[in-house]
């Protein structure tokens, strides 16, 4: 029977091809099993991870759901008592949120501009087309999603706070806020990789008691059709299918978590790298399957 590869083996696979490739990684933490390694190329500095701040807000959206605060049939409408919805958006749900196919053409960002009194009541009054089934990427349906949590229990990173970032250890991470103080949800949170590397155990050991095993399951098995190629062609919850046979939390500028479940490993990176950032998944995973083959 072969032996689990070590992680210092897989660390030095990857930091050779983007040593090679000359990609601008800040550091990589490869867990396997209990095995740990790390490299670094710059301070482990907290940085903003952009869209893997998606899988955390999933994570808490997960927790609110198996607390019954909330259900992924909960319509947004109704949480956040939205006066004058859009044609058909009573129907959006977190669930529709969470897996960006609410249907509602509204596609904003956390760096772009709020040029509305509140942006999720903006969302909301929009008409939605083809609900359930249109996908559309944007921080706009994740930040709804976290303002009907908020709406429920208040400030939605004080609320994580004891159920998630404490017991890992993670002390007072910030997340962008919107004009109205509340999180971006979609963009914005700031961990160090390691700290990020956490949050990767939690995904690879099924919840590991902070959310469900379901849940965590959920969050990348009911693939949905994004419209795009390859690595970008099928979501879940906040997830990403790929490469090959891993998922991933997947961040601008090539802030990654990426889970190998047949490998009991995952590979969190931190960077900015502005034109080839999938190359840094791309890796992570082939030097994964390489050395468990």
């Amino acid at each position: 029977m072969k032996s689990a590869p070590r992680a210092d083996d897989v660390l030095r696979r990857i930091v050779a091809e983007v040593d090679a490739e000359e990609l601008g990684a800040y550091g990589i933490h490869v867990l396997i099993g209990d095995d740990t390694a790390a490299h670094r190329w710059r301070s482990d500095d907290r940085v903003n991870l952009y869209s893997v701040s998606k899988g955390v807000s999933a994570l808490a959206a997960g927790i609110a759901v198996d607390e019954g605060i909330l259900s992924l049939d909960s319509r947004a409408v109704d949480v956040l008592q939205v006066a004058r919805p859009g044609v058909d958006a009573e129907k959006v749900t977190l669930q529709h949120l969470l897996t960006m196919t609410s249907g509602i053409d509204f596609e904003w960002f956390g760096d772009h501009p709020v040029t509305w009194p509140d942006l999720a009541v903006e969302m909301l009054s929009r008409p939605s087309n083809d609900g359930g089934r249109a996908f559309q990427y944007s921080d706009a349906s994740t930040y709804v999603a976290m303002r009907m949590l908020g709406a429920v229990v208040g400030d939605v990173r004080d609320w994580l706070m004891p159920r998630l970032f404490t017991p890992l250890g993670i002390h007072n991470p910030q997340w962008h806020r919107c004009p109205r103080g509340w999180i971006v949800g979609g963009s914005g949170l700031e961990l160090r990789t390691e700290e990020l590397s956490r949050i990767g155990r939690v995904l690879r050991d099924r919840g590991a008691g902070f959310v469900s095993a379901e849940w965590i399951e959920r969050m990348h098995s009911d693939w949905l059709p994004s419209g795009a190629d390859g690595d970008y062609a099928a979501y879940g919850f906040a997830t990403w299918k790929g490469p090959g046979r891993c998922w991933r939390l997947d961040g601008r500028y090539g802030q990654y978590v990426v889970i190998d479940d047949a490998a009991d490993a995952v590979v969190t990176i931190t960077a900015h790298e502005e034109s080839r950032d999938h190359r840094l998944a791309e890796i992570a995973a082939g030097a994964l399957f390489t050395a468990s083959a």
